[in-house]
């Protein structure tokens, strides 16, 4: 079909004729919206790129229960499950700032809950009245803890399911 052709059948329709394949030979054109068009082509380009690694915070005080410390860290495990890194921030106020060491600590308990799931990034450094340091995920160990996970939510079911019978 020549070009004039299909200019004016698009037109008649209401739509465009966009060339899809410049380099064959002859190029190759389409009668068909080009905005929506030009919208699947920056979709499909946008797909490769996956999930970004954000940074979540998880704040304590230096004095941070054991139970409350060990609820925390269920969400900074969470996050690092999902990819992100993870901020944890001691905060202190007033007269605690004259026991660091106390924050220092809590930090190393932090670590050593978490266990080989997450990776120091950036070690603990005093800002102001903060003392933080920066996780991130340990690709392998994740994998494998999520591969456990799937394992024994398997069994659960296959339990339940054998007690429903």
């Amino acid at each position: 079909m020549t070009p004039e052709a299909a200019i004016a059948r698009a037109e008649d329709v209401g739509l465009d004729v966009v060339e899809v394949a410049p380099n064959s030979k002859p190029p190759v054109c389409r009668i068909m919206d080009y905005g929506k068009y030009k919208y699947e082509q920056k979709k499909k380009a946008g797909k490769g790129k996956g999930h970004a690694a954000s940074l979540k915070e998880v704040k304590l005080r230096p004095r941070t229960d054991d139970h409350d410390l060990a609820f925390k860290l269920k969400n900074a495990r969470r996050f690092l499950m999902d990819g992100d890194k993870v901020k944890v921030t001691v905060m202190y106020r007033g007269r605690e700032m004259v026991h660091r060491q106390l924050g220092r600590e809590q930090l190393n308990r932090v670590v050593a809950m978490l266990g080989p799931m997450a990776n120091v990034e950036n070690p603990p450094r005093m800002e102001g009245r903060f003392l933080s340091m920066i996780l991130v995920p340990n690709r392998e160990a994740i994998a494998e803890i999520a591969k456990q996970e799937e394992a024994e939510a398997k069994a659960m079911e296959e339990q339940s399911s054998a007690e429903g019978a």
